[in-house]
């Protein structure tokens, strides 16, 4: 399925001059985009500060601690029925 996307022009024009013959836009940016990877690969690449890093931590942290909660509710309405 094609999508139609809107990008500045200065981006237009760098992506037609990284574009190879016979290639699309779409394969121009398939191959440039970075291999599907975890989020903990970003450690240590100064994609995030330590304070971002640590932010991010404390929501996965929260959202397992919610999970379990989520679990333990339905668990016991499972009991209760």
């Amino acid at each position: 399925m094609a999508r139609n996307i809107a990008v500045a022009d200065d981006v237009y024009e760098k992506l037609k001059k990284l574009k190879r013959k016979n290639e699309s836009f779409s394969d121009v940016i398939r191959r440039l985009l970075p291999p599907q990877g975890r989020l903990s690969q970003l450690a240590g690449t100064k994609t995030f500060t330590k304070e971002e890093w640590q932010q991010v931590s404390e929501v996965f942290a929260n959202k397992k601690i919610l999970d379990e909660k989520r679990k333990q509710e339905l668990m016991q309405q499972i009991r209760e029925e």
